[in-house]
């Protein structure tokens, strides 16, 4: 399947199973090393999870998936930094499921502080219990943490195989190994001897690895650099493989149709006018639905529309305001969490002027460009599964379980993503392919689904309904008091996850709304939970994505009722609150040239968000023209602490503006009779070439802790935009999709 077959053989991962079904902490210590998880050949050596070297050369082994976000490149970076390997010489391939390759961060921030406001102690604690991912082996792309998590290990990893590369040749020369020096993936003596590592590599594996000392910053050659994309080549020629262009010999191909009352059955079907197709050779009892198996995959999309289905109902409220009316109620119920309490907001503050609004955002799926799909080979003695995911522990203890395997019989081969945005952080793709090549042992299977059954069978970005209430006084804001109500991303993909209940106040309910660096002395946010059995899932920026348009657009409608620039205003609370974010506002304020002013047929809006550790301000600026309203320019400024490669950095803050921006205008999903409504693009759309407005970013580097980049450039895309089409129309919308309110070009 790919040249990582040869590098990782069956010992793929050590103790995967831990996250279905979890494990005693205690069993484990955590300063104790992991198996490395790649089993070299002869005249192949594995120095350490990351680095692999053969006669070809050296590959660095990474642990995150690559879905357009630059990850590899800059984690490859990072190894070859203090590898001493000149740019041309760098090779870069996924890594197999494996403990080894474990988020060390992930865990760490689902702590309830505020971010921004993290005292070295809880920076520290966060820490630990991050590497509690060890225990679990939890490997996982997603939180915008691959940085955070990446920098210090590749370094090390890339610093630990030169020292003892090192010593290979120190021995082989007969010299000091102070005396040596590496350059251009070589070994070099004072006399100017030099030894490839790949005629070091099999020495070296003997060795046990040194105690390094990581190089000052001062001397990076990468690191700060933005740096030729590694994957760049491969895709602008057609020749990268995503999930979607695996092949294997004799191959066949298959498409799924399941009940679109999500979570429920079949009745009963029919397959007798899809078996009569040519070229049909199976239909597969799912349960809840149907996998037709094919010559090649258009007759199986056509043949599994030939299938007559009666379908079991949905088990939740099957029209759309119905579950609206259920977001409603649970306002009545206590709040689940109250994570941020300051002050007095219970009673009123004499003298100040009352602001209240409610808000509304629609469910969202993620809508990847690459649909579904994973290939599977099964041949009741192994699986082999290739796709683009996020998370290859949980695709392989998943699909074990499924085809009644050990993990270890699992391999997984991680291919490029088109998209994730947290969709591919599920595995039911996986394992309905794992279920249909069990149908069919020693025939490989790639099953694709239909941009319907995508569409249909997302787990969702939840809706949510917003009610705040605030008070100004003499220009300022004094009480800001919110209500978030909606399903938890939590109590939905926890179970389905990792095998465990969610328990305690939801964080991820609130981001976006009650860790904001506003300093307001009256401050509070609740949260309540809504209980649909709608599957939901993490979508790009997750809980941010919905608070960052509800808390910014009420701040907005504060900052106009106190008679105040909306810039202004918010800069005014967040000097003396964190001074970064207060930094990013600065910056983008000058960027945009704002003044507050804007001439008829132009409006503008600020939105900031903080989150995933990074601080976000974007302006956006819209125009009236005879075609609609268009979306013409933005800004945005962001500081991520340490921008490991300035241009992923501002192509990642670009992209979360589409994203956010697409959802803005357009993004919802609906329900009728348990069904989505939507189907494709043509009812849910996104941003155009030609609706795409000019954007410049500027990276800053203020902030005390490295964040993320994938993540927040999403959440103040939203509110900007509604604050924008307010400065231009008067009309303030309270709700998600903007194209309900205003004509836009299309």
């Amino acid at each position: 399947m790919s040249r990582l077959g040869t590098i990782a053989r069956r010992s793929f991962l050590i103790g995967s199973a831990a996250i279905a079904g979890g494990v005693a902490f205690g069993v484990w210590k955590l300063n104790q090393p992991l198996a490395n998880p790649l089993q070299p050949g002869p005249g192949e050596a594995a120095l350490n999870p990351f680095i692999f070297i053969d006669g070809s050369g050296v590959t660095i082994i990474t642990p995150k998936a690559e879905m357009g976000q630059g990850v590899q490149t800059t984690l490859a970076a990072l190894a070859a930094e203090e590898l001493d390997l000149d740019w041309e010489q760098v090779r870069v391939l996924h890594g197999p499921p494996a403990a080894a390759y474990y988020n060390s961060v992930m865990l760490g921030n689902v702590l309830p502080f505020k971010d921004y406001a993290m005292s070295d102690f809880q920076h520290r604690l966060a820490e630990e219990v991050g590497r509690f991912g060890k225990v679990v082996g939890l490997q996982i792309t997603g939180g915008s943490t691959s940085m955070t998590d990446g920098f210090v290990r590749l370094r090390e990893a890339g610093a630990t195989a030169r020292e003892t590369l090192k010593l290979a040749a120190s021995a082989q020369l007969n010299v000091a190994p102070a005396s040596l020096r590496t350059e251009s993936g070589q070994v070099i003596a004072p006399d100017g001897t030099a030894i490839r590592y790949e005629d070091l590599a099999e020495a070296a594996a003997q060795i046990d690895p040194p105690k390094v000392t990581l190089r000052d910053p001062s001397h990076w050659r990468y690191i700060g650099q933005s740096m030729p994309r590694l994957d760049q080549v491969a895709k602008a020629t057609g020749t990268a493989t995503f999930g979607i262009d695996v092949r294997m010999e004799g191959q066949r191909f298959a498409t799924l149709r399941m009940n679109p009352n999500l979570g429920g059955g079949m009745v009963s079907y029919d397959a007798t006018r899809a078996e009569a197709m040519p070229g049909v050779e199976k239909i597969i009892d799912l349960g809840n639905g149907i996998a037709v198996v094919a010559r090649n995959t258009w007759l199986a999309f056509r043949a599994a529309e030939a299938v007559e289905i009666t379908w079991q109902s949905a088990p939740y409220p099957p029209e759309q305001a119905q579950m609206w009316e259920a977001i409603e109620a649970s306002f009545a119920d206590a709040p689940n969490s109250t994570m941020r309490d300051d002050g007095d907001t219970t009673n009123g503050i004499a003298g100040a002027t009352e602001v209240t609004a409610e808000y509304r955002v629609p469910f969202l799926a993620h809508a990847t460009m690459e649909p579904m799909n994973a290939a599977a080979l099964y041949t009741g003695e192994a699986l082999q599964i290739a796709c683009g995911n996020q998370v290859p522990t949980l695709v392989q203890s998943h699909c074990a379980e499924a085809v009644g395997l050990e993990p270890e019989q699992v391999s997984v081969e991680t291919t490029f993503l088109g998209g994730g945005f947290g969709r591919r952080g599920e595995y039911d793709y996986a394992v309905y392919a794992a279920r249909v090549a069990k149908e069919m042992p020693g025939t490989p299977i790639q099953v694709t689904w239909t941009r319907e059954e995508d569409m249909g069978h997302d787990f969702y970005r939840p809706a949510a309904i917003g009610r705040f209430r605030g008070a100004v006084q003499d220009g300022r804001a004094v009480m800001l008091d919110g209500q978030i109500a909606g399903p938890s991303v939590t109590a939905s993909a926890m179970p389905r996850l990792t095998g465990m209940q969610a328990a305690g106040p939801d964080r991820v309910l609130v981001e976006g709304a009650y860790d904001q660096p506003y300093a307001i002395p009256n401050y509070r946010i609740r949260g309540h939970i809504t209980d649909l059995g709608l599957p939901i899932g993490f979508w790009r920026s997750v809980g941010a994505s919905v608070n960052g348009f509800l808390h910014e657009c009420f701040l907005d409608e504060m900052a106009h009722v106190a008679g105040r620039d909306p810039l202004d205003f918010r800069l005014e609370m967040m000097r003396s609150e964190h001074a970064p974010s207060a930094g990013c506002l600065e910056k983008v304020a000058e960027m945009s040239g704002w003044t507050g002013q804007t001439p008829e047929g132009i409006g503008r809006g600020v939105g900031f968000t903080y989150s995933f550790g990074t601080p976000v301000a974007q302006v956006v600026e819209v125009a009236q023209t005879d075609s609609g309203i268009r979306i013409a320019r933005a800004w945005i400024a962001c500081d991520v602490g340490l921008a490991l490669d300035p241009e992923i950095v501002k192509a990642q803050m670009v992209s979360g503006l589409v994203y956010g921006l697409s959802a803005a205008v357009m993004g919802e999903i609906t329900f009728a009779g348990g069904a989505v409504e939507q189907q494709n693009f043509w009812d849910y759309d996104a941003l155009r070439m030609h609706t795409m407005p000019q954007v410049e970013v500027a990276v800053l580097e203020a902030n005390g802790h490295m964040g993320g980049a994938g993540e927040p450039g999403t959440p103040p895309s939203m509110p900007a935009l509604a604050n924008a089409l307010y400065d231009l129309t008067g009309t303030r919308a309270r709700e998600l999709p903007l194209n309900r309110s205003f004509d836009f070009v299309v």
